[in-house]
């Protein structure tokens, strides 16, 4: 039997549903990749600076530490011409 030509616009209309519903779902996907790519990223940068903080921290006190080591020139020690 012939179908209606109503009965043809909703299978129609189904199939496109669920083509945008596969669509949806792909786009979300993807979404959620690059979230996750962004936050590893994120991680990464953070960490990085977080050595880079503590390096720099540590070289700060080894120069504090180097530049109390040294012994003061006072005008007393000087030897008088």
């Amino acid at each position: 039997m012939l179908k209606s030509v109503k009965s043809r616009a909703e299978e129609q209309f189904a199939t496109t549903q669920k083509k945008d519903k596969q669509a949806l779902k792909e786009m979300e996907k993807v979404r959620q990749d690059r979230a996750s790519h962004v936050a590893g990223l994120r991680a990464l940068r953070l960490a990085k600076e977080a050595a880079d903080k503590k390096v720099a921290e540590k070289a700060a006190a080894e120069k504090t530490a180097a530049k109390s080591k040294r012994p003061s020139r006072s005008p007393s020690s000087q030897p008088t011409p």
